[in-house]
C-alpha cells in the first residue's frame, strides 16, 4: 500500500517560523552539501544557510541539513518551528516511527535532543 504526499508549500501561521532544509550530491556522493531557508508568516526569507559536506549519500546529506538548521532555530529563539523535509525517511527517524537494525545514526541524536531543549 502507498501512501499519497500532497506536495506544495504553505505559509506558517502567524508567530511561527518555517524551516525548509535539503541536500545535494553530485558523482555519486562524492560532492554533497545541504542548505535550509528560515521563512515568516508572511512568506518572506529570514536567513539562510548553506555547507558543503563532502562525500556522503543523500541520506547523510539530509541530516546535516536538518541537524544544522534546527540548531540555527534553536541558537536564534526560533521557538515556534515547522521543519519541512522531502525526506520522508529522515523524517520517521526523526519521529521515532522507523526502527533501526543497529544504532541510531549520531545526527539523528543530536536532532532529537535538539527538538527536546527549551
Amino acid at each position: 500500500m502507498k501512501d499519497t504526499i500532497y506536495i506544495g508549500w504553505k505559509r506558517p501561521q502567524e508567530g511561527w517560523i518555517k524551516l525548509n532544509s535539503d541536500d545535494a550530491c553530485k558523482d555519486l556522493g562524492h560532492i554533497s552539501g545541504c542548505g535550509g531557508i528560515f521563512y515568516n508568516a508572511n512568506g518572506k526569507w529570514i536567513k539562510g544557510y548553506t555547507k558543503k559536506i563532502g562525500a556522503c549519500d543523500a541520506l547523510h546529506a539530509e541530516m546535516w541539513g536538518l541537524y544544522l538548521g534546527i540548531e540555527m532555530a534553536w541558537r536564534e529563539h526560533f521557538d515556534h518551528l515547522i521543519v519541512e523535509s522531502d525526506s520522508k525517511i529522515l523524517i520517521d527517524m526523526i519521529s521515532d516511527k522507523f526502527k533501526f537494525n543497529e544504532n541510531i545514526p549520531i545526527l539523528v541524536q543530536r536532532i532529537r535532543k535538539l527538538l527536546r531543549m527549551d
